[in-house]
């Protein structure tokens, strides 16, 4: 069962409620008295509006068993990069420092650079910090970064893996010219092991479906549906399954006036789109509130409303 999870990445369309939908399922298991961490990696951060706190690249308790995050991607990339230089100090030339750092701030500057960074603060917050708390929520970022997000430990395994291919090379050439039969001793082909090392358990830790759960939230319209079905068959590339999918705002069966009688039909529709698209995932169908949930009283009602659908679906699944 997805409530099972130890690790909950939230997903979805932008507007669709997701932040809301992982604030309510990290409020739910607090509720339960289980140390709970939600982790916002949106850059847009809804969080800490959310639960009226600022929240930043620290944990933060926002209500009783209950700490959250929201995760800077250009601080992590800034502190990333420092952490590349020190690495590498000591390792070439101090004459060299000047034009290596130079080189490395400029490749801090490119594409996927502060995805990287991300990512290596979500691989602390698993690997370092995770033992501290019975359940991780993942608010993650809109489909396309999500997707990426998730796939990067396999991707960036592949590079580092050429990276050490390359050292390897290298060193076994020195040690051929120096000719005394002893290996050197390459701090930089340390440190690459060690990254692939954590990305490997990272990794293995996100493909474990007895640990880790993946849930896309979705409204019953054609966008989000075709939105939520691509990332279904991208990550199922990736050997990543999604296990379940809330369908939110779905309006009450009792309506009155044309205009919403109209609407109503619609989403119908597009519900047995949804019933066929999905056979695998479990599916939670949420209402349309009467109000944006604006206070943490709204949010435990919410939260108690998810709670009762998990529970329902769980003596009828």
């Amino acid at each position: 069962m997805f409530i099972e999870k130890k690790l909950i990445f939230v997903g979805g369309k932008g507007g669709v409620g997701k932040s809301t939908s992982a604030a309510a399922i990290a409020l739910m298991f607090a509720q339960r008295n289980q140390n709970v961490l939600l982790v916002s990696t949106d850059p847009a951060h809804n969080v800490g509006d959310i639960f009226h706190t600022k929240l930043n690249n620290q944990a933060k308790e926002v209500c009783l068993h209950l700490h959250a995050i929201e995760i800077d991607p250009s601080l992590e990339s800034l502190k990333y990069i420092q952490s590349v230089k020190n690495n590498i100090k000591g390792v070439v030339k101090s004459s060299m420092q000047h034009e290596v750092n130079r080189q490395i701030d400029a490749a801090s500057s490119s594409p996927g650079a502060e995805e990287a960074a991300l990512f290596d603060r979500m691989v602390s917050i698993i690997l370092d910090e995770g033992g501290k708390y019975d359940k991780i929520i993942f608010d993650t970022a809109p489909t396309g970064h999500t997707i990426r997000l998730l796939t990067l430990p396999e991707l960036m395994s592949v590079w580092i893996d050429g990276m050490l291919e390359r050292r390897k090379k290298r060193n076994d050439n020195y040690t051929q010219l120096l000719n005394d039969g002893e290996p050197i001793v390459d701090p930089i082909f340390q440190i690459l092991q060690k990254r692939k090392e954590r990305f490997a358990r990272v990794r293995s830790i996100l493909l474990n479906s007895n640990d880790t759960g993946f849930m896309f939230v979705l409204n019953p319209e054609r966008l989000s549906i075709l939105e939520t079905t691509n990332a279904v068959q991208v990550l199922a590339k990736h050997n990543i399954d999604v296990n379940a999918l809330f369908i939110n705002k779905i309006l009450p069966q009792e309506i009155e006036g044309e205009f919403w009688k109209n609407r109503k039909e619609n989403e119908r529709d597009y519900i047995r789109w949804i019933e066929r698209e999905f056979r695998s995932q479990e599916k939670y169908f949420i209402p349309l509130l009467q109000s944006d949930i604006n206070s943490l009283e709204l949010l435990s009602a919410f939260s108690q409303q998810i709670e009762k659908d998990f529970l329902s679906y769980r003596r009828t699944y």
